[in-house]
C-alpha cells in the first residue's frame, strides 16, 4: 500500500533492482509496441522490456518482469479486461488537451512526468472531450441509444469516434491484392467481358 505514495524509479526482477524508464512518453511508446500487430507478441514483449528497464533482464526472468511492468502501467491496480473504448495514438490530441486542462499546464514541455503522475491527472479529466467521446463509443458498443445532440456530434466527428482497426503488414498486402482483383474485374465489367 505504502508504495503507491511513491513514484518508483527502479523496480525488483528477480531480486535485482533496475532503473526504469517511467516519464509517460516512455510507457506510451511502450503501448505502441505492445499494441503493433506487425510484430509478434514475443517480440513486441521484448522490445517493451527493454525500452522499460534499463539493463539486460535474463531469460529466466522475463515472465516475473513481464508481470511488474504490467503492475507498473496500472500503478499496481488489477485491470479488468474488456474492449478498449480508447486508443493513446489516436486519442492523443484529446487526451494531452484534457491531461494539460487538469494539470494546469502544457506537460509535453515538462523534462519528466512520471507515468503515475500522468495515470492521476488523466484519470481527473471528468466532463470533456475525451470523456464525451468515450462515451458515445461505449453506447455504440454496447447497442444503446444516443441522445440528439450524441448523435450531431458523432456525425460531425466520426473519424474521432470510431476506433480505427491496425493492421499487420501482411493484412494491408491481403487488402491491396485484394483490391486489385476487384479493380481488375470491375474493368473487365466495364469493358463488356
Amino acid at each position: 500500500m505504502t508504495e503507491l505514495w511513491h513514484l518508483p524509479d527502479r523496480l525488483t526482477v528477480g531480486g535485482k533492482s533496475y532503473p526504469i524508464h517511467g516519464d509517460f512518453r516512455d510507457v506510451l511508446e511502450i503501448f505502441s509496441y505492445l499494441r503493433d500487430p506487425a510484430l509478434p507478441e514475443f517480440m513486441r514483449w521484448e522490445v517493451a522490456l527493454r525500452l522499460f528497464f534499463e539493463g539486460q533482464i535474463p531469460t529466466s526472468h522475463k515472465g516475473e518482469a513481464m508481470q511488474v511492468l504490467c503492475r507498473f502501467l496500472t500503478c499496481g491496480q488489477e485491470e479488468k479486461p474488456g474492449p478498449s473504448l480508447m486508443d493513446w495514438d489516436q486519442d492523443a490530441a484529446m487526451i494531452v488537451a484534457d491531461v494539460n486542462r487538469v494539470a494546469g499546464q502544457e506537460i509535453r514541455q515538462l523534462p519528466f512526468v512520471h507515468w503515475w503522475t500522468f495515470l492521476s491527472w488523466f484519470h481527473a479529466i471528468g466532463q470533456g472531450q475525451l470523456s464525451t467521446v468515450v462515451a458515445i463509443r461505449d453506447k455504440l458498443r454496447r447497442g444503446k441509444k444516443l441522445e440528439s445532440w450524441e448523435q450531431d456530434f458523432y456525425r460531425e466527428n466520426k473519424d474521432r469516434v470510431e476506433l480505427k482497426k491496425r493492421y499487420s503488414a501482411q493484412e494491408l498486402q491481403e487488402q491491396d491484392r485484394l483490391k486489385r482483383l476487384l479493380e481488375r474485374q470491375k474493368g473487365r465489367e466495364e469493358d463488356g467481358e
